[in-house]
């Protein structure tokens, strides 16, 4: 490839948002949607909380009893949390509250339990129970009013946006549906771990990578195959992977050399070569074959561009600064391996970890991601600012 022709990173992941289509919409059942893009809005049901709640157990009593000196109450009764609201019977009671329960009627304050000393049916109030209203209590409506917006279209659902989704009642959401992902490796020098091994044969190593990669962000849909360098196999496997998968991430075969088959099996199956490297159409993804190389392109433009096509909303990317000077002496983006470490403040950094080539897969254990550091030459000095992208 000719130095006139290489594009930034910026400018590749740019040319491959610009082809992608979205993928289709289905709705599924809360529980099976972690991990999955939501592709509809979802309003508050209620008001969060949909009542004055209890935020501590303790005793309800009416403030302005309190702040007249009162400080024994006789013990009405029991408020649990699920239960219809109790009604005070007057000032001079009080009532016991579990945490999560519906405030009684004719209370607006609860007494940490801490701060009562209960004896034959009353409640004694010690000197450090704050008199004021609705203390220890969590107000309706505080977190949300009914109909307002809790999740737009395009939020990642974990954990938390589940829990919300669960609060508005959605038993079922609409989310973009998993592309079907295979992991195509080639060459016949690839050899599967625990198989006999020659002297000038490799273990096939990237794929297993490029398939924890996906499994770790919570795909589950990923096939995984080997394809030697015989241009009729690699075409033949390609157009069946083209039909039955949204997505083929190729490693290896992608360069100049006489066996670097892929993109003339490619073009004849009718896809479009976006830049050198990333071919698409059915979303096909031409890695290069050493493994540093194959996991950093990876994380860089596939996997965001297959959240693009999920339609998950765009976050800025993480930024770091490096613990430590680096010199580069190249005219080209540097994609540095790093861990990420604190100062004495706890302040994290990024600390180089720089391999041994784009073959030294070994260096890579124990890395958290790479930083994306301007063309050089250049020498970037300890402090400098810059996008980090996590394993």
């Amino acid at each position: 490839m000719q130095a006139s022709t290489l594009i930034t990173p910026r400018l590749a992941e740019e040319a491959i948002y610009s082809r992608l289509t979205c993928l289709p919409i289905e709705s599924l059942p809360l529980t099976q949607c972690v991990g999955g893009t939501l592709r509809e809005n979802v309003y508050a049901e209620r008001d969060a909380p949909p009542f004055d709640r209890v935020s501590m157990d303790g005793m309800a009593v009416d403030s302005e009893a309190l702040r007249r000196g009162q400080r024994r109450f006789q013990i009405q009764g029991i408020q649990g949390a699920g239960a219809p609201a109790s009604k005070l019977k007057g000032a001079e009671y009080a009532i016991e509250v579990m945490t999560g329960a519906i405030l009684p009627i004719g209370c607006d304050n609860v007494v940490p339990i801490e701060q009562v000393d209960v004896s034959d049916g009353f409640a004694l109030l010690n000197t450090a129970a704050v008199n004021s209203p609705y203390h220890n209590i969590h107000r309706r409506g505080a977190d949300s009013r009914q109909g307002q917006l809790l999740l737009e279209s395009g939020t990642l659902l974990r954990a938390p946006e589940i829990a919300v989704a669960a609060s508005a009642g959605m038993a079922r959401v609409r989310v973009s549906s998993q592309p079907a992902i295979m992991v195509v490796s080639t060459g016949d020098e690839l050899i599967e771990p625990g198989d006999p091994i020659a002297e000038f044969q490799v273990r096939r190593s990237n794929a297993y990578a490029v398939a924890a990669t996906f499994r770790r962000r919570g795909f589950s849909r990923v096939g995984n195959d080997h394809v030697l360098d015989d241009e009729s196999q690699l075409r033949e496997r390609l157009a069946l992977h083209l039909t039955t998968h949204e997505v083929v991430v190729l490693s290896g075969g992608v360069s100049m050399g006489k066996f670097d088959l892929v993109p003339k099996a490619l073009m004849q199956l009718g896809v479009q070569e976006v830049f050198h490297n990333v071919a698409q159409g059915q979303s096909v993804f031409g890695l290069p074959g050493n493994p540093v190389s194959t996991l950093v392109c990876l994380i860089r433009y596939v996997i965001p561009a297959i959240a693009e096509a999920m339609g998950t909303k765009r976050a800025p990317p993480e930024r770091l600064a490096l613990a430590s000077a680096v010199t580069f002496k190249h005219s080209l983006a540097y994609f540095l391996p790093v861990t990420i470490e604190h100062d004495d403040w706890g302040r994290p950094w990024a600390t180089p970890r720089p391999p041994n080539g784009s073959g030294d897969f070994l260096s890579l254990a124990g890395t958290d991601g790479f930083v994306e550091l301007p063309p050089g030459p250049n020498t970037y000095a300890k402090g400098f600012v810059a996008n980090v992208y996590r394993w």
